[in-house]
Parts: structure tokens; sequence; C-alpha cells
């Protein structure tokens, strides 16, 4: 364990958090902000866990099929977020998406309400045999158009949701240290009722209903956020990120064969006025020189602005830029994370599984991911209001987990996820075998699907770790201005991590059938072998775990860690 930083506090300085002289912004937004996300993840995860099902068993689709328009769907997801971050950030300001994205998501979740409701807007299925008629053109535009307007609201309410927050907050409160796991903890609550009550209305009331109360749901939120509009303080960007970003690679290419000096002072640099930067850092030396004034009379106005800022960049772009590049290889590490927390098939195994609670109720299969959020609840809790308080108390100092150090944790918990999930496939299977299931896909073993319990506890650990440590790691390392874009890094990772797990799927798939023999993802679990599948996820993870590690390493201390070791010297000349 290591002291907190100051980093956070430093970086605050960049630009100030502080309330507007009108009086906006401050603790008041926080309930409609919080709102807004909370039930947004009410309605969206509400939809997701039975996703497969409605479309195995409603619209006929193929597991593997199914499966891969779930990826892309939840890759897109993760991927809008980046380019409404960059909106936000560079041209519209963070208020106007967020209320786009309420919308646009409502209209989503309208959409594919309609497609349960209107008979004619879905395959027709036999109830007695179970046969479904393929979809139509129509049917699927209907349907695919739904998941699109979903994935780019969705964008937008992830991309800037956060940072707005932040935004309202008074920089002296101190409220922005725990201010990141009170967020995860609002999204983690929607995310519970979603699975659970939402969840369980489709399965035992119906499609139309469990789609409708997700309407509901987002209609509310949008009403709630846009009806506090007069006390937000709406920020605007005064100017592009993106552009800013492309210059520093313009401007560096131009002045490739310039030599920087051996000897920099902050006078050779272009700054601008107030900037905590006044001289480049030394790492990713060659993007200096697109901030080096070689001649003062032709790239400098009169007022000190460049005269060509594809020529001559700010030292503050220079390090925006290096930041964004410098996080990369640590970013790349969650992908193969989201692959392992995002399996459709871990709720077809749990179909097939006994999942009576009592001889009266049985858990529907897609409300089992509820164990991963209350865990997750569960450890936020212990971490910031039990254990760091005890420890700091008995070292006498305040203590807690880097961000760095809680990410490899987190990796580290996906991968006990993914053994203890092989393990009891591999039982499963053999269940279903010896009871005669091979050939019947939809049969319910004798074995408790309760035994998968450990799964979503060792993935609630997961995303404690990983998931608040990678977002507040990206947040405090980037620039101010890019608080957005950082906020959307880890969707993003997602993003990616969706796409990869689709194209882990289709390999495997083509692979495992090469000889004639039953794909290791067949839609017939009893005959495929996902044991196999899960204990290549989890040989992939842990390889990953070590890259975690050699990228760490090679990224140096972070602003937190800096800090830390700065605080450490200065008690020491203090006690000597």
């Amino acid at each position: 364990m290591e002291a907190p930083s100051t980093a956070d506090e430093d970086r605050d300085m960049e630009e100030p958090l502080l309330k507007s002289s009108d009086g906006k912004g401050g603790l008041r937004t926080l309930p409609f902000i919080i709102a807004n996300v909370a039930l947004e993840k009410v309605a969206s995860q509400g939809l997701t866990p039975s996703m497969i099902l409605y479309l195995t068993r409603v619209y006929g689709m193929e597991s593997a099929a199914a499966s891969t328009v779930i990826f892309l769907w939840s890759a897109a997801s993760n991927f809008t977020p980046i380019i409404c971050a960059f909106l936000a950030d560079s041209y519209l300001g963070r208020f106007p998406i967020i209320a786009a994205g309420s919308v646009v998501s409502f209209l989503g979740m309208f959409v594919l309400w309609l497609t349960a409701t209107i008979p004619q807007a879905r395959p027709f299925c036999d109830e007695l045999s179970g046969h479904c008629n393929a979809p139509s053109t129509p049917q699927l535009l209907l349907l695919y158009s739904s998941y699109a307007l979903m994935a780019i609201g969705s964008g937008c309410l992830q991309s800037s949701s956060i940072a707005f927050g932040a935004d309202q907050l008074l920089k002296s409160s101190g409220t922005l240290k725990n201010y990141f796991s009170l967020v995860y903890m609002a999204q983690s609550a929607g995310v519970l009722v979603g699975m659970s009550c939402i969840v369980y209305i489709q399965d035992h009331v119906g499609w139309a209903m469990g789609f409708g109360v997700p309407v509901a749901c987002m209609l509310f939120s949008s009403i709630a956020f846009l009806s506090a509009s007069p006390l937000y303080v709406k920020s605007m960007p005064s100017s592009s990120l993106c552009t800013g970003l492309v210059q520093v690679v313009v401007a560096s290419y131009k002045k490739r064969r310039m030599k920087v000096p051996s000897t920099d002072t902050y006078e050779i640099y272009h700054h601008n006025n107030g900037s905590p930067h006044l001289m480049p850092s030394d790492k990713l030396r060659f993007l200096n020189k697109a901030c080096i004034i070689s001649n003062s009379e032709e790239e400098l106005t009169s007022d000190g602005r460049a005269s060509n800022p594809w020529s001559l960049c700010t030292v503050d772009q220079v390090e925006g830029l290096k930041a964004l590049i410098r996080i990369v290889p640590l970013w790349s590490t969650g992908i193969l994370v989201a692959v392992g927390v995002n399996q459709s098939f871990y709720v077809l195994q749990l179909a097939s599984m006994d999942r009576h609670l009592t001889p009266t109720f049985e858990v529907p299969a897609g409300s089992f991911g509820v164990v991963l959020i209350v865990s997750l609840i569960i450890w936020i809790i212990l971490y910031d209001r039990l254990i760091l308080p005890l420890v700091s108390k008995i070292r006498g100092k305040q203590t807690r987990l880097s961000r760095k150090t809680r990410m490899g944790i987190g990796i580290l918990f996906c991968t006990f996820s993914l053994v203890a999930t092989a393990i009891v496939e591999t039982n499963r299977r053999a269940m279903a075998i010896k009871e005669g299931f091979s050939d019947d896909p939809e049969a319910v073993v004798s074995m408790s699907a309760f035994w998968t319990l450990p799964r979503y506890i060792f993935l609630g650990m997961s995303e404690g770790f990983s998931a608040v440590g990678q977002i507040e790691f990206f947040y405090f390392e980037l620039p101010r201005a890019m608080s957005s874009v950082a906020t959307s890094l880890f969707g993003l990772g997602m993003s990616v991590g969706n796409l990869a797990a689709s194209f882990i799927m289709t390999i495997v798939d083509n692979f495992s059938k090469t000889g004639g023999g039953e794909s290791w993802v067949s839609t017939n679990i009893n005959n495929g072998h996902c044991d196999y599948y899960y204990w290549l996820l989890f040989a992939l993870v842990f390889a990953n775990f070590l890259y975690f590690l050699v990228c760490s390493k090679s990224y140096g201390p972070s602003k937190e860690e800096a800090s830390d070791e700065s605080n450490a010297e200065d008690e020491n000349n203090i006690l000597h």
C-alpha cells in the first residue's frame, strides 16, 4: 500500500472546478446527474442479460450468431463514448451531449419495445413446436436500428456524465476524491435493479412489459436531468481538442530535422500565460520540437500567440498528446478483461442448470449477474469505509492502493473467475451427458446453478479493483481539458474487448469444427466444449496480466506515485 498523493489536487490546478459566480453547480446538482446515470443503467442493463434469449427464442437465431450480434451491440455502445467525448471536449460541451444521449437512448428503447408489442415487427413463432420463421429484412432493420440508437445514446451518456458531475463540484470541498466511487456505486445499483427486477419481469411477465419498464425508466431519467438545467455549470470548450492533438503531430513532423537544445530553458518554448507547464517533459522528446520557438519574429504575433498553430504549438498541447500516447499500453490491458467479463454464454450455461432458490421460486438466468454487482458494491464500501481507515490508523498516516496496483489486482481476479467458470462447466457437461441430455440443448440438469456464484464474486472483485482504478487513472493522468475523453477510455476498452471476444469466438468456432467435429461453442452446449473455451480465455487473460506488469514498469511513476515519492522525501527532510 502507498500513501495517497496530492496528484488529484495538482491536476485540479490545471483548470479549477470552482462554482461559478452566479451560484450554479455544487452538490445540489449531483442528485439529478447521478439519478440520470443510475436510471440509464437500470434501463440498459435490464435489457442486456436476457437479450440472447430474446434473439434465440423470439427471432430464432443460432446462439453463436446471437452472441455475435450482442458483442457488436455492446462494442458499439462502448465505442461511441470516445466519439461523443471528443465532440463534448472540442465543440459542443458536455450538457448538450448528455441531453441528446438521454433522448436518443429513450427512442432506441422505445423502438425495441415495439418489436415486442407489434406481432408484425418480429418473426412468427409456433409456441407449441418452438419453431420460428426466419426474420425478414425489415424486421431485422427495425431491431438493429433500436440497437444503433441505444448505442449512440449510451455513448453520449457514458462519455460526459462523470466529467459533467465533476464540473459541478467545488475544488476545495474534497468531494472529488470519493466522487468516482460514488458514481460507480450508483451505476452498480442501477445495474443491480436492472438485472434483478427487470430481468424477472421479462422472464415471468413477458417481453412487452419487460421492455416497457426500461422505456419508462429512461423517460423519467431524461426528464429528471433536463429539469435541473438552470442549476448546472455548463462549460464550453475553448478550442478543438482533436485539432490540437493533430497540430502537434504536424508541427513535430515539419520540425523533424530541428535539433532539440541540450540545455533547456522555458524561454525557448511556447506556452500559454498561467500554464502549469512551462517546459515539456523528457518523455517522447521528439514531440518537444512542436513547441520550440525557432524564430520568434516569424512564429509569434505581437500578442504572443502562434502565427501558424500548425507549425508552433503550446507546451500544454504537446503534454496532452504525450499523456494520451503514454497511457495507451496500460489502457490496452483492459481489453482482455472485458473479454472475460462480457460472455453471453454465461447465460446459456445458467439456463441449463437448476436455478430454484426454493421449490416454488426459480431465479432467472439473466439475474445471476446481480451477485457481481453486490460483491462490487460491498467491496467498494469495505475498501473506502473500513479497510483504508483501519490501515491508515494502524500505519499512522493515510494509506491506499495506487491506481495501477488496483488495475493489476483486477486482472488477476478476472483470471480466477475464468478458472471457476471452466471447472463448473466441466462438471455441468459431464452431468448432462450422464443424465442423457447430450442431444437436448434446452434440458435442465440437476446441478445447482448456484455453483456459478464464485465466478460472479470474482468478477465483482475484478470490476471493483480494475474498473474504478482505470477510470481514476485515466482521469488524473490526462490533462483537465481531456476529462470526457479520459472517462470514456474505459468504455472504449470494453468496446474493443467485445470486438476481440467476437473475433476469438469466431476463431474458436471455425477451428474446433475442423475435421467435422462439434464446435466448442456449439448451440448445443452439452455437445460442445465451453469448458475448453473458458480455459483458453483464462490463458489469454493471465498472459495479459504479465503484459500489464511490463506496461506498468515501462510507464514509470504516475502523477500519484511521483507525488508520493515527493511527499516521502519531504518527510525525510523534516525528520533529519
